[in-house]
């Protein structure tokens, strides 16, 4: 492997912590490429939104790959017959999506050995993560395990480390965290119901996160909301 070169594959979802794992990535002193996921999902949103911030945040490559992961439904977030929720739930909630960061992590590790590149970074969160279980400490260490065991890099010496800096930290200090590092906010797109331009609903849950991150971390909320939303 190439280790001339800090070199790191950084999830992107267009999303606020993807968007600071980049951030992070890039104070850290790696060459991001970043990967996104068509991968059947609603809030087709999120993709443009993710191209503007690769570009913006200085990604080296910025690659969309196809995941019909709607064909297996079982999630609001990609199955038209059940509906986003607009309150909050008890246990995991229906916009998990089965598989989604199994599937995600994967395919970035073989991108990343195809690179040369040891790291991968995630924008997982183990506190207000809305109770989806492949974002625990407990996933992301197996994960690592596994890319070490699955790979022809990792049988021959090199290892491959899965980043998740933001495991441990509330939304609001995830914002304060963005926006020392002099990101705008307003490029990302957290919605699970946003329209074709990204604006927000406010009522789902991501919206509800969010705002409160954003309330908590005492820092003007530069969300654009979508005509009808209760903060239009």
């Amino acid at each position: 492997m190439n280790t001339t070169v800090k070199q790191a594959v950084v999830l992107t979802s267009g999303g606020l912590d993807s968007t600071t794992c980049l951030a992070i990535a890039r104070d850290q002193g790696y060459r991001c490429h970043t990967l996104a996921f068509d991968y059947g999902q609603k809030h087709k949103a999120e993709l443009d939104a993710g191209i503007r911030i690769s570009r913006a945040l200085g990604a080296g490559d910025h690659k969309i790959i196809r995941i019909d992961l709607a064909s297996i439904g079982g999630s609001a977030l990609t199955d038209p017959k059940i509906a986003v929720p607009d309150h909050p739930t008890r246990g995991i909630p229906v916009t998990y999506v089965p598989a989604r960061n199994t599937v995600f992590l994967s395919l970035a590790l073989g991108w990343a050995e195809v690179l040369g590149a040891c790291d991968i970074f995630i924008g997982v969160n183990a506190v207000d993560y809305s109770g989806y279980p492949d974002c625990r400490p407990a996933f992301i260490e197996a994960f690592q395990d596994l890319a070490n065991l699955a790979t022809k890099a990792g049988v021959e010496g090199e290892r491959f480390r899965i980043h998740a800096p933001l495991l441990h930290l509330s939304k609001a200090d995830i914002i304060r965290t963005g926006v020392r590092l002099g990101l705008d906010y307003g490029m990302t797109v957290s919605c699970y119901s946003a329209d074709e331009e990204g604006r927000a609903c406010g009522v789902c849950d991501a919206c509800r996160l969010r705002r409160e991150g954003f309330r908590e971390a005492e820092i003007p909320d530069p969300t654009r909301y979508r005509p009808g939303s209760p903060f239009a």
